[in-house]
């Protein structure tokens, strides 16, 4: 008897204990979760089909936010930006171009510094025409996969670096769409 009463003692112990320290758990949770979301990883909803057939409307994807604090942007990079026209919406697009390069489209065809570029990503092609223009010092050029239904960089010029908040680096939803982006 004596020893069941010690094991309740014990019990209750813990649980005062455990529900002591709940506020300082959900805090320390909710600053961990504010950090990565801040800093590391945020996670964001594809709402256009601008970046077809690579992402999809409703896809869900992982952006990394510290990648380019090591490396420089390049091209082939599939960035989520802010929106040059209302900083409340975000983008996506592939970038295209970087900083000192010259970018020229001629019926469709893509090219950089006078080299076509090869686009396996881009099924359904268009027929416009753009520059020569040469991307501005600490500047990108962007363009959606899915050319013909893609307001980018073609429309409103080299998007500024510091609008870029990250690499897309992998789809999560829906689970037959999981995977790392290329």
């Amino acid at each position: 008897m004596e020893e069941q009463g010690e094991q309740r003692k014990e019990l209750t112990g813990s649980l005062l204990a455990f529900l002591r320290d709940l506020p300082l758990l959900i805090i320390a949770a909710f600053i961990l979760a504010w950090l990565l979301k801040t800093f590391i990883v945020q996670m964001f909803w594809i709402p256009s089909p601008s970046m077809e057939p690579t992402l999809y409307t409703g896809d869900r994807i992982f952006v990394n936010k510290f990648i380019y604090r090591f490396q420089d942007p390049r091209p082939g990079d599939i960035v989520v930006f802010i929106s040059p026209f209302d900083s409340s919406k975000d983008f996506i697009k592939r970038m295209i171009a970087t900083e000192g390069e010259t970018i020229e489209i001629k019926s469709g065809r893509v090219f950089i510094d006078d080299k076509e570029l090869i686009e396996p990503y881009v099924k359904q092609g268009d027929l416009s025409n753009y520059g020569p223009v040469e991307v501005p010092s600490g500047h990108v050029f962007l363009m959606g996969d899915n050319r013909p239904n893609s307001y980018d960089s073609r429309f409103w010029g080299p998007l500024p670096e510091e609008s870029v908040i990250g690499k897309a680096f992998m789809t999560y939803w829906p689970p037959k769409r999981i995977g790392l982006l290329r």
